[in-house]
């Protein structure tokens, strides 16, 4: 009985000893980061689409006027980093979204990516995905504008 339960076991080991000499596939992975100067939001989903993590500035801090600093953001980075290097991801596609209009993205974008590269991440790809107004509805005032 022992013995049968002592080859069982070198057998595992052997096998495990095998599956080590080759490295473990890597996945890819997009981020989604939405940086407005009043929250931070990163949204990680597989390449199809499929949700894997969401952190928000609120989920790390309890004070509402820390959700947009950058040093909230490299808490949340750690945040994401814990939940997807268990699933083995390896690689990172950004994309970054501010609110539209804005010609900059908020505070916590820069951080949450240099903070991902410093926690072993590869990203591959940076996308500013912002929305900006093409025209739209007529402004409100008539034709000589707004008169104080």
């Amino acid at each position: 009985m022992n013995e049968k339960k002592e080859t069982k076991e070198k057998k595992k080991d052997e096998e495990s000893s095998k599956m080590s000499k080759y490295p473990k596939k890597s996945f890819e992975a997009v981020v989604n980061i939405y940086t407005s100067f009043n929250n931070t939001i990163v949204h990680v989903t597989d390449m199809s689409g499929r949700t894997i993590t969401k952190v928000t500035g609120g989920m790390v801090t309890k004070h509402g006027r820390l959700k947009a600093n950058s040093t909230i953001a490299m808490f949340i980075a750690k945040r994401i980093e814990e939940n997807v290097k268990d699933l083995g991801v390896k690689l990172l596609y950004v994309r970054i979204r501010s609110k539209t209009g804005n010609p900059v993205p908020g505070p916590g974008a820069h951080a949450i990516i240099k903070s991902l590269t410093r926690s072993g991440f590869k990203i591959l790809n940076i996308l500013d995905t912002t929305r900006f107004p093409r025209g739209g509805p007529k402004k409100k005032g008539g034709r000589r504008g707004r008169r104080p």
